[in-house]
């Protein structure tokens, strides 16, 4: 009754169910894994963000990558701003639009540069075209931010791209930048969360992260599932063709 599973098509369609099934249990166990890492990067956010602000040479340093537990720590310094080597970084999106951040190196008063992002401005036509963007305060500012990791193609899933026009950027680099810039540069970068003395017409200010898990959840039991429907549609369709097929119309 069941001689036709091994004809041509049926041996491929076994092939296709014994390919597919382990393809949706990866697929359900990788969307695990990103929300694993989502609630670790909560949970450091939760911890972090809020804490008392400290010194920035406490954490960062010249060269020295962030070390990841010390990510979303607040820090204080005062210096000067360096408009001159202001930085756009494209592709970045602010309640839905897009736009550019603005990050600004901030010279410290022992010479050390922190890179600071000041916030973001939106596109003024298309991406090549400098948009307008807010001077920083002229002269001695104090400056409180959230510590950022330098970004990396790996870490944002963004690529830099060659033939920018000046003065633009796809990543916060650190590294990459630092060795545009006539003075030493922190490891990493802050988010800006408040100045003194406060600027009067400012980029939008960088939000928060949301402590948001994401849809992972709901995405691996979507797979999972395909993953037991396999099976179970194999078996429904052999057992509608078997059906079907009169005994005497059977072939190899």
């Amino acid at each position: 009754m069941y001689r036709f599973l091994l004809a041509p098509r049926w041996l491929a369609f076994h092939l296709l169910v014994l390919i597919v099934i382990p393809t949706f249990v990866s697929l359900g166990l990788w969307q695990l894994d990103r929300l694993h890492q989502r609630r670790e990067r909560n949970q450091l956010i939760e911890a972090n963000v809020h804490a008392t602000p400290v010194p920035v040479d406490r954490l960062l340093a010249p060269g020295r990558p962030v070390p990841r537990q010390d990510e979303w720590r607040p820090v204080t310094t005062t210096g000067r701003y360096d408009p001159r080597h202001q930085l756009l970084v494209r592709n970045r999106s602010l309640k839905g639009r897009a736009g550019f951040w603005v990050l600004t190196p901030l010279v410290t008063g022992d010479g050390t540069a922190l890179l600071v992002n000041r916030g973001w401005v939106p596109l003024a036509g298309t991406a090549r075209e400098a948009p307008p963007v807010p001077e920083p305060p002229a002269g001695e500012v104090q400056v409180t931010g959230r510590v950022r990791r330098a970004e990396t193609p790996e870490s944002t899933g963004r690529a830099e791209r060659s033939g920018l026009p000046p003065g633009q950027v796809t990543l916060v680099d650190v590294p990459r930048i630092a060795q545009d810039l006539p003075y030493p540069v922190y490891g990493g970068y802050v988010e800006l969360a408040d100045q003194r003395p406060p600027a009067g017409d400012t980029p939008k200010q960088i939000p928060e992260p949301e402590l948001s898990e994401g849809p992972h959840l709901a995405y691996a039991v979507q797979w999972f599932l395909f993953a037991a429907f396999a099976p179970v549609g194999w078996f429904a369709l052999v057992r509608r063709e078997a059906e079907q097929r009169p005994a005497d119309v059977e072939r190899v």
